[in-house]
């Protein structure tokens, strides 16, 4: 990680690049969540070769900003180590403490009593917890779970029936087909992103159709 630190840096100096030294967390944003998205595609695709290089592109990411903070005064790339290793053990007592867990169910229950207890004190807003920038359909069943909304197949089929064919009968829909993915545990962005992809791998490339 320090080479790539290091990398960063000399990309970032006076006689480094000029498209470098011009980025700011702000202008960073979409190419956080492009490279994300591209490590998600490359897993779901099942092309794991490509997931070396996806991960280093993520990678990337976190050392751009961490060298832009280092510049900034803010914070380094250590405090960003550090912040999540304190995290891993402290939400971790049945591994790094003595606390026994029956399962998986369980660590994740103690996951979120830890975190609400390290919140206490500091109040966010539901629309704070959710971040914006996720995908809309997986912004929704994050905001599905914090408002505990249930969903079958039949509150989609009813949501049909009663939407009108407009923005906000479509969205009804929409929030319906989350809410049964979510009881059917299946994650509704990665199932959406999935189709997406095999439906355009069956499209012809540029070239081909241009041809016919």
């Amino acid at each position: 990680m320090h080479e790539l630190l290091n990398v960063m840096r000399r990309l970032r100096a006076p006689d480094g690049c000029p498209w470098d030294r011009e980025q700011t967390h702000e202008s960073l944003r979409p190419y956080l969540l492009e490279e994300a998205a591209e490590a998600v595609d490359a897993i779901s695709s099942g092309k794991l070769e490509e997931l070396p290089g996806e991960l280093g592109d993520v990678l990337l990411q976190v050392a751009f900003h961490s060298v832009v903070a280092q510049e900034a005064g803010t914070f380094t790339y250590d405090d960003v180590e550090s912040a999540i290793v304190a995290k891993l053990i402290r939400r971790h007592p049945h591994v790094f403490g003595d606390t026994v867990v029956s399962g998986s169910d369980q660590v994740v229950s103690n996951w979120q009593a830890i975190k609400a207890a390290e919140q206490e004190g500091k109040p966010r807003r539901a629309a704070e917890r959710v971040p914006a920038a996720l995908g809309a359909l997986a912004r929704e069943a994050q905001a599905q779970k914090l408002a505990r909304v249930q969903g079958d197949r039949q509150s989609v089929l009813r949501a049909l029936q009663e939407a009108p064919d407009s923005e906000e009968g479509v969205a009804h829909v929409l929030s319906a087909v989350v809410a049964w993915a979510r009881s059917a545990g299946i994650d509704p962005e990665v199932a959406l992103r999935s189709h997406t992809h095999q439906t355009l791998e069956q499209l012809p490339d540029e070239a081909s159709h241009g041809q016919q």
